[in-house]
């Protein structure tokens, strides 16, 4: 089949050649015409040499590259792509694991499928395209699915309505793609039980990006008061009082995610007196918290989406970190995150000092956190590192 082409401006072609995935428009000299949204396009250089084929999208990406190589077919390359993003999670022992059903099985452009986001929650496979190129490619998608997870596979949802362009008219809507599911599916994460609903649920159902992070809180959590702050559906929480913790807080300002919150406490049967759901903005509750918390988690939804937010954000999480150092009793831990991609790790580290600064507290760096191996960045795609976080302690 004869591909339509996408022509380079001279020197715009640096970045392709060292295999960054996106191809911005204006780094275009030339489009065929009638190149239609999601279609597979060739890439040249502006003298004509091929530098790779990608999905086309209107907008500022104007390429998602899937190959820097010569064309393969469109099955055989998420035949090669899947079976090693499923290998890697073999290797990092989330497969088959009864204690951890819970994982991302594709990471965009860190398992080299841009725009294509696969999440795993106890056999069930949640999708979502954000391109109508990976949208177009479901077929291929899906049997590569089926033949990697046999008899192990229950469903495959298509959950894309909120992730793909608003203006694509030819999305037939969420919905199973294969077998079904009564919702909420009961999924776990070293053994802590978790209600998904990737229906009604944010993202796919689930932050799974926080898995290890959660993980690391249980181990300084036994014995401690926690405030956990923008909750969600509670996961520091359930792993807080799985640990042993005294007392836990689940503090967010929506009550739907407060439900969540609830329903995954009385999942885990946990003592209600251990256990206390509040309603309210934490920008403002943090200003005079009601305990003397040893644990505060600090984990808000990104403050900055675009470039031009960046400023406003950092003043946002400088505040928020400041107002808990400032509340914290001596000696005690904040988690605190940021999942802005535009706020890299060294401003966000010094923004962090800057909140100390601030408080007037003296803090110190326990630990640095990061996305898990289940959320890989390809080294020629440092955007892909969108999650950064401290454990600091607050003296």
């Amino acid at each position: 089949m004869q591909l339509k082409t996408i022509t380079i401006k001279p020197a715009k072609d640096k970045s392709i050649v060292r295999k960054h995935p996106w191809v911005f428009s204006g780094a275009i000299k030339h489009v065929d015409s009638d190149i239609q949204e999601g279609e597979l396009v060739e890439v040249r250089a502006n003298k004509g040499r091929v530098l790779g084929y990608g999905h086309y999208a209107n907008g500022s990406i104007a390429v998602r590259m899937l190959t820097f190589d010569e064309a393969i077919s469109s099955q055989e390359l998420y035949r090669e792509r899947l079976k090693t993003a499923f290998e890697l999670r073999k290797a990092l022992h989330l497969v088959n694991n009864t204690d951890t059903s819970i994982y991302r099985l594709v990471h965009a452009e860190g398992d080299y499928l841009p725009g294509l986001i696969i999440d795993h929650y106890d056999g069930h496979l949640v999708i979502q395209c954000h391109s109508v190129g990976m949208y177009r490619d479901l077929e291929y998608i899906t049997t590569e699915l089926k033949a990697l997870y046999h008899d192990q596979l229950k469903s495959i949802y298509l959950k894309s309505e909120s992730t793909l362009p608003t203006n694509f008219e030819g999305y037939e809507g969420d919905g199973f793609l294969h077998g079904t599911a009564e919702l909420p599916v009961t999924a776990t994460e070293y053994g802590n039980k978790f209600q998904i609903d990737w229906v009604t649920g944010q993202k796919t159902g689930f932050f799974i990006d926080q898995r290890e992070n959660r993980a690391l809180l249980a181990k300084y959590a036994g014995d401690k008061k926690i405030l956990n702050t923008f909750c969600y559906s509670g996961g520091f929480s359930v792993f807080g009082l799985n640990a042993g913790a005294k007392l836990v807080h689940s503090l967010d300002s929506s009550k739907k995610a407060i439900e969540l919150t609830d329903a995954n406490i009385t999942l885990g049967n946990f003592d209600s007196k251990r256990h206390k759901s509040i309603v309210a903005d934490t920008m403002e509750y943090i200003k005079d918290l009601p305990e003397d918390y040893d644990i505060i988690i600090l984990d808000p939804p990104a403050f900055a989406k675009h470039r031009k937010a960046k400023h406003n954000a950092v003043i946002g999480y400088k505040r928020l970190n400041a107002h808990a150092m400032r509340q914290i009793k001596p000696g005690g831990i904040i988690f605190t995150f940021s999942c802005s991609q535009v706020v890299d790790k060294v401003l966000f580290n010094n923004t962090i000092i800057a909140a100390a600064i601030a408080a007037e507290r003296k803090v110190r760096i326990l630990e640095q956190l990061h996305q898990p191996a289940d959320h890989p960045i390809n080294a020629a795609h440092p955007e892909g590192e969108y999650l950064k976080g401290l454990v600091v302690q607050v003296l």
